[in-house]
């Protein structure tokens, strides 16, 4: 049975490297000059000024890498999924890590 749990393991790994999109460094500053469109509802410094829209800012960086990516790839549904899915479409991975160092490195 211990050769199941590492096969098990193994597969489980080799599945997630693949689903999952590769996180490049991001850069800051790159971020800040990217981020305009997503202003108008974040925030310029990723707090949003309505309670509809999430508060970005401080949040961990590998996380808003992955809800961007959620977004562009079709993963996340549901309230303003279809807004920010038509918003990441054209962002390329280099573009989210960017967007995502940014964010996570304002003060919340």
């Amino acid at each position: 049975m211990h050769w199941l749990t590492k096969g098990a393991l193994s597969a489980a790994l080799a599945w997630a490297s693949l689903s999952l999109p590769a996180l490049a460094d991001g850069n800051i500053a790159d971020g800040q000059a990217k981020s305009s469109s997503c202003a108008a509802c974040h925030g310029a410094t990723g707090k949003a000024s309505n309670a509809l829209y999430p508060n970005l800012a401080g949040q961990n960086e590998a996380y808003l890498a992955l809800a961007l990516h959620g977004y562009k790839n079709g993963g996340r549904t549901g309230g303003q999924a279809g807004v920010m899915q038509a918003f990441t479409a054209g962002l390329s991975d280099q573009d989210i890590s960017d967007l995502s160092a940014f964010y996570a490195s304002q003060k919340p």
